[in-house]
Order: structure tokens, then C-alpha cells, then sequence
């Protein structure tokens, strides 16, 4: 029996069994939008959360997202427009010509509106978008479509950043900017909320906030036309400093209105128009007002007027460079005032001499004008520095206390300095005397720190001068001249100002200064063994101290003046000429008596003096001790027996037989000595004092004709100077261009003066004919020749 076989039947899977009530989209639809509604209305409190999240899930999950998307929507700008028309269309201002207090006053209703419905807007919005996360989640991605909180600020930007709110808005802001610019007070936080709600609010397509695309380009141009009226105004009626208080202030005030209720946005626009307006175009008539300018800052001392000038000059870029070049042009000019004044003097005293000089028949009242001329020229010479110091320390002060100590505004205030300086053709000699001055015994009691830092600023002056090299001949002279008297305030004192110099020329500048302090040393020990000598042997009768000079270092004649010396004096000049040749064998010894000085004890007819006279002086009055009473010697007796060239033996007689103390008579009385003269032994003289020192040369400014002769010497060591430098550079480089060669040089020698490119061709010219250098064919360079 065959087997049936069993058909498997597939079973039906039935679909799941429903639960709950059917879905009804309307209903759904109208039950949401009335809890909407009452969100809107504040009634939230009375809804449930969970009931409304339900409706809008099912919408979405049963394919009706885009009802929700778009009903809400609709919703939200309903609301929109209700909100503007309860609250923000009833407060638009309606006196356009009101007073300025009033219009701001209707104006910052109308911000607060703003904000209020911003407020009510976005409350209600937020607890919406909680409502629907489940459609911001699921339909707003996969549509590509804002969420509902970027959809509800979209519809705010359509239904109130609008026509005509948008208009009344940016007013208001503006009326309350500039309610505030002309000094009242206003209500900043309500300014402040309404553009908050603008920062926030962003438009899409422009990718900028509703507050840079509309308000901040109107509030820029309403500031640019204020701000080109304020700085006419101002420059009408304030002075410099006020003006610059002003914009100052300004500048504050928009700061802080760019971050109280504007945006730190606008702060730098803002900034930008007040410089491009307030200053920029006005900084050469601030700096040159009349009675308040940059001169008169500087006079009054305004460190504060002058560093708010330099605080709002730094922040446009043509305000330094205006700053430096008017410092430059009011130091230039205060500096040729001081100069005039100097130079006016002394054109008077050189006329003076002049005229002297030419007249033979001058008489005592001629001399005696222009020797007080030259002491004034002195006093001067001295004042010129001291002015130049003052004016240094008032604009250094200026500079540190003002300037922020700016380099650049450092830089130009040396140049002028250095420009007005070097006009002044004694300025060298001047410096080297107010040196002189201030190193001298005795002088002023000034404590050694005081001196210093007088010679510290006076370091600073000599910095700036060009001609260093005529600076060291002066120095040379002032500074011979004070060790031979003794009247260094102090050995300390000195080589502390050769070491500033050395500091600022190098080691070459000074071996010689420093030569003639070894000299000096070498001096006092060669004496001490002198007078050692002296006690094994018999001593010459007149006691002698001797400074042995090494001609190179001294600036002096190397030949000897010519002086017949008294039996006396040979005696002892030749006791310590075989001394000092005994120790020291190939030297050659010449007495130098223009630069020596004597004691003496002279006996009058009241009283006995001791007399202080330069070698010259006890030559001719020794003359004198031998002849009777009342004898005389003419001016040709005098100059036969001593042999004293003219000009030192009339200076000499002059300061004997002229002066305050007249230790001989000159026939016929005068104050000039003419080789017509004669002379007697003044036995009647009396004077108070014990102790006269007669012929006391004070360092003075020179004259025209020692100027002269002071300014070829210069030259001539210029074109040493010159010629070595060439010999220097051209033996190391071997071969080198006419420019290279004369750059180099130039270069060179700028520590020492300011060499000119002419003179430097002159004497490469003068190179090539005595066969240290050939020129090469191409005519523009030259080989060294060994």
C-alpha cells in the first residue's frame, strides 16, 4: 500500500494587532497649534509636556512634518506680527523736531519695545523647540531645512527688522549715540539690549550679523560727518593742549561706547574715523598753534600736554615723522639763537681789537675795553655751553618723561643737536674751555661728584661735534696750561675725563693728553732725586723746580725762546742740566722761560712783597736790583739785555709796569708800551697784600690771528691724517675703485672730522706723484706700490 505523502502548507503571518485610538492628522493638527498658541500667550504652565512632544512625534512619524514645519511656522510669524503692533508701533516717535532729551527719550521707549517682543519671542520659541526635537531630530535634517529656532530668528529679521521698524530702530540707536556725544546722559542698557537682539540676529545669505549689515555702516557715516565738524570746531576755538584733552577724551568715550552698547566690532572703525578726522589732516597746526604749540609745551615744561601729543601723534602713521621734524626744526632754531648771541659779542670784541691793533696812538681807555671785551667773551663762551647743556636736559627730560623714550624721536633731537652745534665754528674752543673751567682749582666749590657730572653732560656736547680733531688742539692747550700751574682741581678729576674720551675716540685721541701726565709724574720723581742730589753737593743759590716736557706730547715751539738769562739763573740751569743729562745720555734739554713762572721778594720803600711773575717778568725786573733809585731803562736797553721777542717782552712790561699792580713806571704814562718807552723801579708801590701774583693769564677764546694760525695747523694735520689713512687702507686692500677708496676713508676718518671728498682726491693725487700709489688704466682705480 503505497504512502500518501503530507503537503506542507505555509503559514499566514497576520499583521500586528492595533492598539490604541486611530491617528488623525486634523486633529492632532488643531490640538498642537492651540497649545502653540497658549505657549505663545504664556500658558504654558497650565499644558503638558509630554502630551504635546506626542503630537508632534506622531506628525512626523506618520509623515506630516511638513504640516507641523510650516503651521509652526505660520504660528510663530502671527505672534510676530501681533507682538509689533501691541508694542513697538505704538512707541515709534512721533515728534521728528522734539528736543534733543525728548527724542532720545522716545527713542529708548521704542528700544525697550524692541527688546520686550525679542524677550517674548524668544521665551516662547525656546520652550517650542523643546516641544520639537523629535522634528528638529528627524524632518528638519532630512529636508535641509532651519531648525525651529533658527526658523523663529528668521521670522523675527522678516516681521520686525523690517520696514518701517528696521528704520526707527537704527534711528533711535543713533539719536542715542549721538544724545550721549553731545554730553547728556542716556539710558545705556536699553541701547544695549535692542543691539544685542541685532548682534544675534544673522542674515544667511550675507553671512553677517543683522548689526553689521544695518546698523554699524549708518552709524559709521553719521560718526565720520560728526566727526569732520568736531575737529573744524575745535581747532576754532581751543588751544593745542585743549584740543588735545579733547580728542583724547573722544577717543575714551568711543571706546567705551564700542564696548558698554555698541560692539567691540566697531571699535576699531570708530577709532580709525576719529584719527582720519581729528588727526591726521590738523597735525602741523596743532604742533605750530600760536601761544600753545609744541614750542610753548616744551618752555612750560607740559610733560603731560606734551605726552598726550606723543600718545595720539603714535597712533597715525605721519604723526612721528611730523613730531621729529618739528623737534628738529625748534632745536635747530633755539640752538642758532644761542649761537647768535655768542657770536654777536664776539664779533664786537674782534672789532674792538681790531682797532686797537691799527691804532698806534690808542690809549689806555681803548686797551682797557677790549681786555674787558675778552673777559666777556670768556663769560660766553662759558654761558654757550652751559645754554647748549640746559636746552639737552630740557629736551632729554622731555624725551623720557613725554616721548616714552622713542628711539626714533631720540635719533632726530641728536641730529639737530649735532646740525645746530657744528654751525658755531667755536664750538670746539668753547667746549674746551667750559672743560677747562670746570677743572680748574678752587673754581665755583663744586664737590668732585658735581664736577662729574657736569663733564658727563658736557661729554654728550662733545659727542656731536664734528671736528674732534680741532676739539683735541684746544684741549691740548687748556689742559698744558693746568698741570704746568697746578691748577687741576684734581689728578683724579682728570684722568677720569681723559677716560671719557678715550671711551668715545679711542687710544689715539688721547696718547698724547696722556703723554703729558706721564711728563708730569716723571717730573716730580726726576725733582725729588734732584733735590737729593742737591744735599751731597752745594747747592745753587736760587731754588728751581723744573718740568722736563717730551716736545711731541706739549703744544709747543720744539726751538726754545730766546732769553738771556741773569748769571744767577745759568748757574742753576746748568746744575740740573748735568744732572739730568748724567741719568738720561742722548736728550737734549731746551728751556722753555715763556711758559715758566718765578718767586721773588722785592723790597720797597713801605714794605717788603713776595711776587708771583712769569720767568719773562724776573728777567727784566732783575735788571733793575743793581741801578740806583730813579734810574731808568729804555724799551731797547730792556729788550738788548734780555733778548725777549717783542711781543712776549711788551706783554710782560705791560703786566708790570700797566696793570693793578705797578711794580715799574712807564715813561710817558700809559696802558700801551711802545719801543719809545722807558722805565724805573717803582720804589714807592704799597699794596695790602703780602702775597702778589702778578700776570696772571686766564684761559681765554682766542684771537683772529691765533685762530688763524690754530685753524692751519688743523689743515696741515688734516692732510697727514689723510694721506696716512690712505697708505693704511691701501697697503692692506692693495688694490681699490676711486669711490670704495674715498668712501673708506671718509669713513675712517669721522671719528676725528668730517673729511671732504675733494680734499680726499687731492691728496690721493699727491699719493700717486711721490709713487705710494699708480692709477690703474681703467682710470678709476689705483694699485698700491710697495
Amino acid at each position: 500500500m503505497a504512502a500518501v505523502p503530507r503537503v506542507r502548507v505555509k503559514p499566514k503571518i497576520k499583521p500586528a494587532k492595533k492598539h490604541g485610538p486611530e491617528f488623525s492628522i486634523d486633529e492632532t493638527w488643531a490640538k498642537l497649534s492651540k497649545n502653540i498658541v497658549e505657549i505663545q500667550n504664556h500658558n504654558a504652565a497650565n499644558l503638558s509636556y509630554e502630551e504635546n512632544h506626542r503630537f508632534a512625534y506622531n506628525m512626523v512619524l506618520y509623515k506630516h512634518g511638513e504640516t507641523l514645519y510650516q503651521g509652526t511656522k505660520k504660528l510663530i510669524a502671527e505672534n510676530l506680527d501681533k507682538l509689533a503692533n501691541e508694542y513697538i508701533v505704538p512707541a515709534f516717535p512721533t515728534h521728528v523736531d522734539a528736543d534733543p532729551l525728548e527724542k532720545a527719550q522716545a527713542g529708548e521707549l521704542l528700544l525697550k519695545a524692541v527688546r520686550k517682543v525679542w524677550d517674548d519671542h524668544t521665551s516662547s520659541l525656546s520652550k517650542l523647540r523643546d516641544v520639537l526635537k523629535y522634528m528638529d531630530r528627524v524632518y528638519t535634517k532630512s529636508k535641509q531645512v532651519p531648525e525651529i529656532w533658527d526658523a523663529g530668528l528668521l521670522s523675527f529679521i522678516e516681521h520686525i527688522v523690517r520696514a518701517p521698524i528696521q528704520g526707527h530702530i537704527i534711528s533711535a540707536v543713533l539719536n542715542q549715540v549721538q544724545t550721549e556725544r553731545d554730553g547728556y546722559v542716556i539710558n545705556r542698557s536699553a541701547v544695549k539690549g535692542c543691539v544685542d537682539v541685532l548682534l544675534q540676529l544673522f542674515d544667511e545669505r550675507a553671512d553677517v550679523s543683522v548689526y553689521k549689515r544695518d546698523l554699524e555702516p549708518v552709524l559709521l557715516r553719521e560718526s565720520e560727518a560728526f566727526y569732520q565738524k568736531e575737529g573744524s570746531h575745535l581747532l576754532e576755538t581751543c588751544d593745542a593742549a585743549e584740543y588735545l584733552r579733547r580728542v583724547e577724551s573722544r577717543l575714551d568715550q568711543e571706546e567705551s561706547r564700542a564696548h558698554h552698547f555698541l560692539s567691540s566690532q566697531t571699535s576699531l572703525p570708530l577709532r580709525r574715523i576719529l584719527e582720519e578726522k581729528l588727526i591726521s589732516p590738523h597735525l602741523s597746526t596743532i604742533i605750530s598753534m600760536p601761544n600753545s604749540g609744541l614750542d610753548v609745551m616744551i618752555d612750560l615744561d607740559k610733560i603731560d600736554d606734551l605726552a598726550r601729543l606723543y600718545r595720539l601723534f603714535v597712533m597715525v602713521p605721519a604723526g612721528i615723522p611730523t613730531l621729529r621734524k618739528a623737534l628738529r626744526e625748534t632745536i635747530i632754531r633755539r640752538g642758532r639763537d644761542i649761537n647768535s648771541a655768542s657770536l654777536s659779542l664776539e664779533g664786537e670784541e674782534a672789532q674792538e681789537d681790531e682797532d686797537v691793533e691799527k691804532s698806534s696812538k690808542a690809549k689806555g681807555k681803548g686797551k682797557a675795553r677790549a681786555g674787558n671785551a675778552g673777559s666777556q667773551v670768556l663769560s660766553l663762551a662759558l654761558k654757550w655751553v652751559q645754554d647748549v647743556l640746559d636746552m639737552k636736559d630740557k629736551f632729554d627730560k622731555t624725551w623720557s618723561g613725554a616721548f616714552q623714550s622713542d628711539r626714533d624721536v631720540e635719533s632726530s633731537t641728536n641730529e639737530a643737536f649735532e646740525a645746530f652745534i657744528n654751525m658755531h665754528e667755536k664750538a670746539p674752543e668753547f667746549i674746551s674751555l667750559f672743560i677747562d673751567d670746570n677743572l680748574k682749582k678752587g673754581l665755583k666749590g663744586k664737590t668732585d661728584a658735581e664736577v662729574d657730572t657736569v663733564l658727563d653732560k658736557t661729554i654728550t656736547i662733545f659727542r656731536f661735534l664734528a671736528d674732534k680733531d680741532v676739539f683735541e688742539r684746544y684741549y691740548k692747550g687748556h689742559l698744558a696750561k693746568r698741570l704746568r700751574l697746578g691748577r687741576s682741581v684734581s689728578d683724579d678729576a682728570e684722568r677720569n675725563m681723559l677716560a671719557k674720551l678715550k671711551v668715545e675716540c679711542g687710544y689715539q685721541f688721547t696718547q698724547k693728553l696722556e703723554g703729558m701726565f706721564h711728563d708730569m709724574k716723571i717730573s716730580a720723581e726726576t725733582m725729588q732725586a734732584y733735590r737729593n742730589h742737591l744735599e751731597t753737593t752745594s747747592a745753587p743759590d736760587v731754588e728751581i723746580s723744573v718740568i722736563v716736557m717730551t716736545s711731541t706730547f706739549w703744544p709747543m715751539s720744539h726751538s726754545g725762546s730766546p732769553c738771556n738769562f741773569p748769571a744767577e739763573l745759568l748757574k742753576t740751569a746748568k746744575s740740573f742740566e748735568q744732572f739730568y743729562l748724567s741719568r738720561h745720555s742722548g736728550r737734549r734739554l731746551t728751556w722753555q722761560p715763556s711758559l715758566g713762572n718765578a718767586d721773588i721778594r722785592a723790597r720797597f720803600n713801605s714794605r717788603t712783597h713776595d711776587l708771583n711773575v712769569s720767568t719773562y717778568a724776573l728777567v727784566i725786573l732783575l735788571l733793575f736790583e743793581d741801578l740806583a733809585d730813579g734810574t731808568s731803562l729804555s724799551y731797547q736797553d730792556i729788550k738788548s739785555a734780555t733778548a725777549i721777542p717783542d711781543t712776549d717782552l711788551q706783554r710782560n712790561l705791560q703786566s708790570l709796569a700797566c696793570a693793578k699792580y705797578k711794580i715799574l713806571k712807564k715813561h710817558p704814562y700809559g696802558r700801551d708800551v711802545n719801543p719809545e718807552d722807558s722805565f724805573t723801579f717803582n720804589a714807592d708801590f704799597s699794596a695790602p697784600l703780602q702775597k702778589i701774583k702778578i700776570s696772571t693769564v686766564a684761559a681765554r677764546v682766542e684771537s683772529t690771528d691765533e685762530r688763524k694760525e690754530t685753524k692751519d695747523r688743523v689743515e696741515e694735520e688734516r692732510r697727514h691724517q689723510t694721506e696716512a689713512c690712505i697708505v693704511r687702507i691701501m697697503k692692506n686692500r692693495k688694490h681699490m675703485t676711486h669711490n670704495d677708496l674715498v668712501s673708506e676713508v671718509a669713513r675712517q676718518l669721522s671719528s676725528r672730522f668730517q673729511p671732504n671728498p675733494l680734499n680726499i682726491k687731492k691728496r690721493i693725487e699727491g699719493l700717486i706723484e711721490r709713487e705710494y700709489l699708480e692709477r690703474c688704466e681703467d682710470r678709476k682705480s689705483y694699485n698700491y706700490l710697495a
